[in-house]
């Protein structure tokens, strides 16, 4: 239950010993022992809990705007990552590149399979810590890994940044995008490859491979003329800055602009008061551990509930018995229906909680990934190799709506603000540590030269799912329209996960 809308009183706020804050860092300290900024500050957060999702858009069209083109930036890592998964079904590119295997024809060994798909995780791995031509395999892994970097920068910011610059019931559609730039991404791919798929020269994945350029210039304009987080700017003090940044992405009053400078400013500083100058080391420490926890075990789920079928679903298709030229077709109707479901995540994060809706979502695949093993392992036909074809769209599909965009949801919200650049940059690297060995297991599964499993690899993914699942039951709080002060009250409070939705939070607590 989010907290109601309360009236405030004169005598709400507490008396901060300001010696204290100033050792602990923080540049603003007033509004702990300020009665009227306090005032604001009640008034601000009962606005933003009142405020439905359509107003909050016409309030904040810009806000929205700045949040999207954020989230569109890892279209780049989507790109990549869809290309590799489709080269591998490639006929031009398996004959250049791949071995012949009897039964199968031309294949991409097992071990080149997984490395064009790690070494770009391996390079955006060490690149959320930092927040050409090629004539062989190992040079595209090369490429790959450097290219991977940039990546890193983009995913660790774009969750906390379009989090931060949006009203609370915009949160889960802006962050929800972040999985429609995936599904974005991988449309250009599937069209892209679906296009050059029957040439049988080097320029069927060359012209493919060539279009990722499109992206990179545009987006540093446009990051570049981005308004700044204003809760970054209240963190380092500079107050009259982020007041500018709130009415630029905003149009809202000037009453409404300063009670939300407000909310930003007493949230701020009841974290600071707790922790001070944020480092990684604190985010081992007391509650900030827990939400560290939830934020690199959602992050690093997203691997283990089918969505490495979809990464690689021209090549699951081949392998399930789809001839290459449907294969590719079917990739690219999967790509378009996985753009509808990310659609449909909007309303579903709307009208459902965080919790309910990652729950639902991971049951529903892991029902989907044991019948797509139990269709794998009976005598096969033409009616199982097309069961197990539509399984497979049926689960990207599942993710797509569900899992995939709630979990950016929970991991922008779930953080301290304190914390949040920091959270969501380890909590990105805990999900290339988990996306790693899986990538080369998927492989292995998939590939002729390996266990070449199919559909088979359901009940595996159903296993991993199931963990999942367990996992986020008993540790995945809801913070469906909680505030960030209300967030961080109710970790400090050691609430239950299962109790969060029902805790009452009033407007005037501070802890």
């Amino acid at each position: 239950m989010s907290s109601g809308t309360v009236e405030p009183k004169h005598d709400a706020t507490e008396v901060v010993d300001t010696e204290v804050l100033k050792e602990k860092n923080i540049h603003q300290s007033e509004i702990l022992v300020n009665q009227d900024l306090m005032i604001n500050a009640f008034d601000g957060e009962n606005r933003e809990h009142e405020t439905g999702t359509w107003q909050a858009v016409k309030e904040n069209p810009m806000a929205c705007l700045w949040a999207f083109i954020f989230c569109f930036t890892i279209v780049m890592e989507s790109f990549d990552m869809f290309l590799n998964g489709n080269f591998v079904a490639l006929t031009a590119f398996k004959q250049k590149y791949g071995v012949n295997v009897e039964g199968s024809g031309y294949t991409i060994p097992t071990k080149w399979q997984s490395a064009l798909f790690q070494s770009g995780q391996c390079g955006a791995f060490i690149g959320v810590f930092l927040a050409g031509p090629a004539d062989s395999l190992a040079a595209l892994v090369i490429g790959q890994a450097f290219e991977g970097v940039p990546w890193g920068f983009f995913i660790a910011n774009s969750p906390a940044y379009a989090s931060e610059i949006v009203p609370l019931s915009l949160r889960s559609t802006v962050t929800a995008t972040l999985q429609m730039s995936w599904s974005i991404g991988n449309i250009i791919v599937a069209a892209a490859t679906y296009g050059y798929q029957n040439r049988n020269d080097q320029w069927s994945w060359r012209v493919p491979l060539a279009l990722q350029w499109i992206f990179p210039t545009p987006l540093l304009i446009l990051v570049f003329l981005a308004p700044e987080s204003p809760w970054w700017l209240v963190r380092r003090g500079r107050k009259e800055q982020a007041l500018r940044s709130i009415r630029r992405l905003s149009r809202i009053s000037t009453t409404n602009a300063e009670e939300t400078l407000a909310v930003i400013e007493r949230t701020v500083e009841i974290e600071a008061q707790m922790g001070g100058a944020p480092s990684l080391l604190d985010l081992l420490k007391g509650t900030d551990l827990r939400r560290t926890l939830i934020t690199c075990l959602m992050y690093a789920s997203q691997n283990f509930a089918g969505n490495l079928i979809a990464n690689q679903a021209t090549f699951f298709f081949e392998q399930a018995g789809m001839s290459t030229n449907f294969s590719f077709q079917l990739n690219l109707i999967n790509s378009c229906l996985q753009f509808v479901a990310n659609a449909g995540s909007w309303f579903l994060g709307a009208w459902f909680g965080r919790r309910t809706i990652y729950l639902w979502g991971t049951a529903t695949n892991m029902t989907l990934l044991v019948i797509l093993g139990i269709c794998a392992s009976v005598t096969q036909s033409t009616s199982t190799n097309y069961a197990q074809a539509c399984l497979g769209v049926i689960i990207s599909f599942v993710y797509a709506g569900t899992l995939g965009p709630i979990t950016y949801t929970v991991i922008a919200e779930t953080s301290s603000v304190r914390l949040r650049a920091l959270s969501t940059g380890v909590g990105r690297a805990a999900y290339y540590v988990a996306e790693i060995p899986m990538i080369y297991l998927a492989s292995q599964m998939l590939n002729p030269t390996g266990w070449n499993l199919a559909g088979k690899c359901g009940y595996i993914w159903g296993g991993t799912a199931l963990v999942c699942w367990v996992g986020a039951y008993f540790f995945l709080p809801e913070l469906k329209h909680r505030s960030y002060r209300e967030a961080d009250i109710l970790f400090n409070r050691r609430i239950s996960a299962r109790k969060f939705k029902s805790t009452v939070i009033d407007v005037k607590d501070n802890e």
